[in-house]
């Protein structure tokens, strides 16, 4: 990790930063070598969420999915187990399935090119020659497994021969969503945008708000504090005082965060249109959303209500998928006055708004004399994203 990073730059007394520090370098943006050094060192070794298990129900169900360069296959086996594995015959190293989703015809992974067949458990059971080779055994041709874990119905893959801890990818205990029924949940609606930037562009304006008064009109209203692009009471520099005061203006959400006062959830009005989730917690509800992120691939937004999962996939070294996916209880998504749109259309226009201005970052980065920008003091989040790249990258 280079000496900028890790200079002590934290306030002691609230969230900020009391020295400019360097951003990193443009190229890290753009730069082809930088982006498969990435892949290698991040995207490769870290748990990342590709499924829910509820698009995997029966045994011979698949799916396919692409984590950079890498070609998997999730799949039932016979006993329900899941399981992952490159897509990728141990013949010469054709792809076993072309098709994205679906029930596999039998019991049996069959190779298209050479007809090589596999159990759904991975083990090789017959190739199609007429002998085998003196000293083949099968057993050492099975596919290449790939280390799965399912968490509250979220299913993760790690592409690692080791994979590290699975909470250790996570900033906040995996038990900060347990008031929430997220197992149970269903999606209720979704969708997928390709953002012309690349993905640290995207995270880097999810760790701040500087942006959020220019670029967020609606969210600043909804919630207060946003507006004086602070991201929690903490963040600002007078905030003992505050706390201290006695002055009714320091008690509202302009300072001391959450919703506006009426406002529930995250909305077009601010109010629900389905039954608050039964075990939350006054806090909880107090808050207005909870935010649980796991780098480099996903974050939750656990509201009263609805819960929103937004996340990355690289496509390129300027070019990432964004996913929002938004679930609610059952019940709620077969009442017929629950209003699915009123949390639609607000969230949408917030994380377009998001992924905008994260293309118009990245169009600038390829001047020819800027080298790398700066972190301002209340881009202290940024730094600590800096310093988990870093950190990564650093790794053998």
């Amino acid at each position: 990790m280079n000496a900028e990073l890790q200079t002590p730059a934290m306030s002691q007394t609230h969230n900020g930063l009391i020295k400019a520090v360097p951003g990193l370098p443009a190229s890290d943006y753009y730069d082809p070598a930088r982006y498969e050094l990435e892949l290698a060192k991040i995207w490769y070794r870290n748990w990342i969420y590709v499924a829910r298990t509820s698009e995997l129900t029966s045994p011979r169900d698949f799916k396919t999915v692409e984590i950079g360069s890498q070609r998997l296959i999730l799949l039932r086996d016979e006993s329900g187990e899941l399981r992952a594995f490159h897509n990728t015959c141990r013949h010469r190293g054709a792809a076993l399935c072309t098709d994205t989703s679906g029930r596999l015809a039998s019991s049996h992974l069959i190779c298209p090119y050479h007809s090589w067949s596999y159990s759904l458990k991975g083990e090789l059971l017959r190739t199609s020659s007429k002998t085998l080779p003196e000293g083949f055994d099968r057993k050492d041709w099975s596919l290449y497994s790939v280390a799965l874990r399912e968490w509250n119905g979220f299913v993760f893959v790690n592409l690692a021969v080791d994979p590290p801890p699975f909470e250790a990818g996570f900033d906040a205990p995996l038990s900060r969503l347990d008031n929430w029924p997220m197992r149970d949940l269903v999606i209720a609606h979704s969708f997928t945008k390709t953002m012309n930037c690349n993905w640290k562009v995207f995270w880097e304006n999810y760790n701040e708000c500087l942006h959020c008064p220019t670029v967020h009109p609606s969210l600043c209203q909804l919630v207060p504090i946003f507006s004086r692009a602070l991201m929690d009471e903490q963040d600002d520099p007078q905030w003992q005082a505050h706390a201290a005061s006695d002055d009714p203006k320091y008690q509202d959400p302009r300072y001391k965060g959450g919703l506006r006062n009426g406002a529930v959830t995250w909305s077009r009005d601010g109010q629900s249109t389905a039954e608050h989730f039964p075990k939350l917690t006054p806090e909880d509800r107090k808050l207005g959303h909870v935010y649980v992120t796991a780098l480099p691939t996903m974050f939750v937004a656990a509201h009263v209500d609805y819960v929103r999962v937004v996340r990355l996939r690289p496509l390129g070294p300027e070019q990432t998928e964004l996913c929002v996916e938004f679930f609610v209880a059952p019940e709620t998504l077969k009442n017929p006055q629950f209003d699915l749109s009123a949390i639609v259309e607000f969230t949408s226009v917030v994380m377009l708004e998001d992924a905008a201005v994260a293309e118009l970052n990245q169009r600038g980065l390829r001047a020819l004399p800027h080298e790398r920008g700066v972190l301002m003091p209340e881009e202290w989040a940024l730094l600590n994203f800096h310093r988990w790249v870093a950190t990564e990258m650093a790794r053998a």
